[in-house]
């Protein structure tokens, strides 16, 4: 519970309200060196708490609903886009350059999923476009991993040196990310307080975000995590996608329940956008920090044509330091920071059992947004919330307390928080919703979409 209550405590949570949660700790769940199953629960446990508490306050109910965390539904929802299955095919995981290699002097990991970053990188390598994994690994043996680093951030693309905890906390970035609270919160102006229409106590379930819509600019993973969690709990969620960047098919399935999908230029279509703006509730935006920028896009200009608007933001490594420009992915973070190392063995070095980062910050981003709505409902004023994959992996490798106890319930694998339902893109077996509280939802109420598949406007 402790961790809970510093996550609560982390989105402007009444701490009072700690004793409405309940967590069902279960046995070899999310199995670490690291203290991932903490953070996992207290990501959660610290989302379900905030949609209890605006449902509370919507509502008008006398107390907040209690939240009860299970292990069980938290370890599957965190590995959900790997229990995806379409009409029983497995999903598509890493692409083959996506991976660790062997350097002159350590070792790499590079992220080459998209047809984009995958094409930086072998150029960035001076290597053909057909370049197989054994071209890749006989490059890269001959260099140094920072050189590999640099050269490939360089022009575009995804590398990032295998580093040690110390080395990582040596690193500039690292201080500045050190430097910054878990969940960074501003108020953004002062308007009148924002009042939203009463919900039925009575209606089942409790949608604390009803009524709310939320502009999704988000991809990779935690981002579409946050908004998948926010349409779970009734916001009209509309996804929007460049044109030219379509997403990876079984990553959006995964990340698009309760979604609608849209495509649109914002250079082209910019009248379009700024009709979705006039309405928006929530803007939640994902890409590298100042990438949205030259749109107008930064918190402050997009509070000035909305006030009002909740204003979140996620990226890898936070919007400050050295590489506050840089693009990242769990992956990637998980190298830099000394984690990728603490999970190795043998002299390789490893991952977290689940893409923790993405997941757990996704979690605490829907916390923030939704905590912002409760705090608008009593004085106004629109807010940014800013989390970073990097901060989170501070908080994971130097702020939790690992709990070791070997009491609790057995855990079977994640069967029990699996279900089955039909979509558009076939049949889809999928990871459960892990928020849990009196009266609330126990699944999202549309499966999602293809890709672009809606007009990018609002119901």
């Amino acid at each position: 519970m402790t961790e809970i209550k510093y996550a609560w405590d982390a989105v402007g949570g009444d701490p009072a309200l700690g004793s409405r949660v309940s967590d069902g700790v279960r046995r070899d769940v999310l199995e670490a060196r690291l203290p991932v199953r903490e953070l996992a629960r207290a990501c959660v446990g610290a989302c379900a708490l905030a949609a209890a508490e605006l449902g509370a306050r919507r509502a008008g109910l006398a107390e907040v609903p209690e939240v009860r965390v299970d292990d069980g539904a938290v370890a599957a929802a965190f590995h959900s886009e790997r229990l995806l299955q379409v009409d029983g095919r497995a999903p598509v995981a890493f692409a083959p350059l996506s991976r660790f290699w062997r350097t002159a002097d350590g070792w790499v990991r590079t992220h080459a999923n998209y047809p984009h970053h995958r094409a930086r990188l072998l150029g960035a390598l001076g290597l053909p476009a057909e370049a197989s994994v054994d071209d890749v690994a006989a490059r890269l043996a001959g260099l140094p991993a920072l050189d590999v680093e640099q050269t490939v951030f360089g022009a575009g693309g995804l590398a990032v040196a295998l580093r040690t905890p110390e080395e990582w906390a040596a690193h500039e970035q690292a201080a500045e990310v050190a430097a910054r609270p878990l969940v960074e919160r501003e108020r953004l102006d002062s308007p009148h307080a924002r009042v939203l229409p009463a919900l039925d106590a009575a209606a089942t379930p409790l949608l604390p975000a009803a009524g709310l819509r939320v502009l999704d600019l988000t991809r990779v993973l935690a981002g579409p995590v946050a908004t998948r969690t926010l349409a779970l709990l009734g916001a009209d969620v509309l996804r929007v996608d460049a044109p030219q960047l379509p997403e990876l098919a079984d990553q959006h399935a995964d990340t698009g329940f309760g979604k609608r999908s849209a495509t649109l230029d914002l250079t082209a279509d910019r009248d379009t956008f700024e009709e979705l703006l006039a309405s928006a509730d929530v803007v939640v935006t994902g890409y590298r920090p100042g990438a949205l920028d030259r749109f107008g896009l930064s918190p402050r200009a997009l509070a000035e044509r909305r006030p009002g608007l909740v204003v979140a933001q996620v990226s890898a490594w936070g919007a400050y330091g050295p590489w506050g420009g840089r693009r990242g992915f769990d992956s990637l973070v998980q190298v830099a920071t000394g984690i990728a190392l603490t999970e190795g063995a043998a002299g390789q070095p490893g991952a977290l059992p689940a893409q923790a980062l993405d997941h757990g910050t996704g979690y605490l981003l829907a916390a923030a947004v939704l905590r912002a709505v409760t705090e608008q409902s009593y004085d106004g004023g629109s807010r940014l919330v800013r989390l970073a994959l990097a901060r989170t992996a501070r908080w994971l490798t130097d702020g939790i307390r690992p709990d070791r106890a070997t009491d609790g319930l057995a855990y079977e694998g994640p069967d029990a928080w699996l279900a089955e339902t039909d979509s558009p893109l076939g049949r889809l077996r999928h990871a459960l919703p892990p928020l849990s509280f009196t009266g609330g939802p126990a699944d999202w109420a549309r499966p999602p979409v293809p890709w672009g598949s809606d007009p990018a406007a609002w119901r």
